[in-house]
This record gives C-alpha cells, structure tokens and sequence, in this order.
C-alpha cells in the first residue's frame, strides 16, 4: 500500500503557522516505523509538481520537467489514437490592475452540457491548427497534435493564484498555440454559455490552460499505483490554512491510520510527502526492536519534516 499525499506542506507563512499548531499524531507513528529514501529536492519553479514527479516514478514514467506525459496516459486508457496529446482545462482568468492570474476558484455549476458546448465552439479553430479536441470531463478535455510532443508546460497546479504570465510556454513552437489562447478568450467573451454564467453568478470560462503534455515512449511497467489523496489542494491552493489544517487532521485519523494498521499487520507500506519544492517517500525496512524503540526519539516531528517540503 502507497500513500501518496500532496500539498502535504506550501511555503507560505500562513501554512508554517498552521503547521506550529497542528497534531498529526497518526503521522508521527507511521514516521517512527518507516525508513526515510532520498529526498526529492527541486523548486518551487519547477513546471512539474513535487507530487507529479513522485507519481511517474511510482507508475515507472520518466520523463523531463514539464514533460510528464499525462494526457497522454489517459488517452492510452481510453484507446484513442494520436502519439501526442495534452490536457486542455477550461478555466476563469482573474485579470489585474498589473497582471492576470489564474482563479483559484473551481468553475462551479460547470455542466458536462456547458463544457460540451464550449468545446464544440473551439474545435474548428483548434482543428485549423492541427490538434482534434476529445471530450474527458467538464473540466478537462484531452487534445492530439504533434506540437505537444517536446511542449514543456507547468502543471495546472502550479498556475492556480498566480500570474499566468510567468508560467507560459515560451518555446517557438507554443508560438501558435499562445495565438490560439488569445482566439478562444475573444470567442469566449461572447458566447451564450457564459451569458448564462454570467446571469446566474457564477464565474464565466475565459481561458483555458494547456497541461500533461508530452508523448508515452514506450509501453509503461506494471506497477501498482499509489493512492492519491486529494483532499488538501483545493485548500491549500486557496491558503484557507484553517480548512487545509482540518483537512489534514481528519487525513491523519483516516487514511494515515489505514497505512499504520496495514503496516502493523504485517504488510508492506510506502508514504510519499509532497510540498511545493520537495517530495519525501518512507518506506517499510526490517527493524530490530532496539532501532524501532530508538525512531520514537529520534524520528522527526511531522512539523518539523513538513516544513522541509
């Protein structure tokens, strides 16, 4: 059993706060009994997210920063044809006095009717540049076209509450595709389904933001895939630090302890902490009864290793 745990840790101070102040005591036993592998440092710059890398590395995907081929993966699972592919998210753009950013506000009452005629509306343009649109969910299509191939872009994750200038592709090839996002905000600002949006108060889809590219090289290993726990980004991406705190508790009592029990039982178990610049992965080793009784004063206290994330 692998637990893999994103946004575990941000680097703001509302999050080092939150961190002072926060008992993990499920936490604290599983990092007494599981052996530390080597950390996973990068940035908090990086296009691909610490929780992103130690993903493909759980599935056995290697890839550079920017080019984990993540829509590519999902559209091998539905059988689509088309070597590369990425994710195109519909989203809302919060523009500024000095720059826009990118809502971090989920689109809410975003129907699959809505988002179907949205894209149906964009296809032809997207088409006049090569790539075929496929719908996957209401906020997420895929897309197929060779510019994906070398296209290294940061991850949506990245982006939410920030200036999306900063996070632009700015190889030549994107060159089109920046043109294309400039196209569909124009087509966008008009169109029927977000008068509707408008009229019932709800955030109109302005943009979309261009994800997972890449292409699978080869088939990928069978390995088991570890569980995702979700439940800490839309806080924390939002810095609602007092929710990201109680979401983390009520992780701690749930699925941490689902980890310790299983370990107890004798099975094998992997935790995986991810924060904005590093991940960190523990895993199950033989331990004498001495070196098991010496972790519980020598283990790191969950803050403390949080904060390194």
């Amino acid at each position: 059993m692998h637990l893999l745990i994103p946004f575990a840790a941000c680097s703001s101070e509302g999050c080092t706060h939150a961190l002072s102040t926060l008992k993990l005591p499920q936490l604290k036993k599983l990092l007494a009994r599981l052996t530390p592998e080597p950390l996973d440092a990068c940035d908090e710059f990086s296009l691909s997210t610490p929780h992103e890398r130690a993903l493909a590395r759980a599935l056995g995907l290697s890839a550079p920063d920017g080019l984990l081929p993540w829509a590519a993966l999902e559209a091998s699972k539905k059988h689509l044809t088309g070597h590369a592919w990425a994710f195109i998210s519909p989203c809302h753009w919060q523009v500024g006095a000095n720059h826009i950013a990118m809502s971090g506000q989920t689109l809410s009452d975003f129907s699959e009717a809505e988002s179907r005629a949205l894209m149906a509306a964009m296809q032809p343009y997207f088409e006049e540049d090569g790539l075929t649109l496929h719908f996957d969910s209401p906020n997420r299509w895929l897309a197929s076209g060779d510019v994906f191939k070398d296209l290294h872009t940061a991850s949506l994750d990245r982006v939410v509450g920030r200036n999306v200038e900063n996070w632009m592709p700015r190889s030549p090839q994107a060159a089109p595709l920046r043109r294309l996002q400039n196209e569909m905000q124009m087509l966008l600002y008009t169109h029927p389904v977000n008068d509707a949006r408008s009229a019932r108060g709800v955030l109109p889809v302005n943009s979309f933001w261009m994800s997972g590219t890449g292409a699978l090289a080869t088939k990928l290993p069978a390995h088991p895939a570890p569980q995702v726990v979700k439940s800490l980004r839309d806080a924390a991406l939002n810095e609602d630090w007092a929710t990201w705190a109680q979401a983390w508790q009520v992780l701690d009592a749930t699925e941490c302890a689902a980890l310790l029990a299983h370990l107890k039982q004798g099975a094998t178990a992997q935790l995986t902490l991810c924060g904005e610049r590093n991940a960190q992965s523990f895993s199950f080793k033989p331990q004498s009864p001495l070196k098991r009784f010496m972790n519980i004063f020598s283990t790191k206290s969950p803050s403390k290793l949080l904060n390194q994330l």
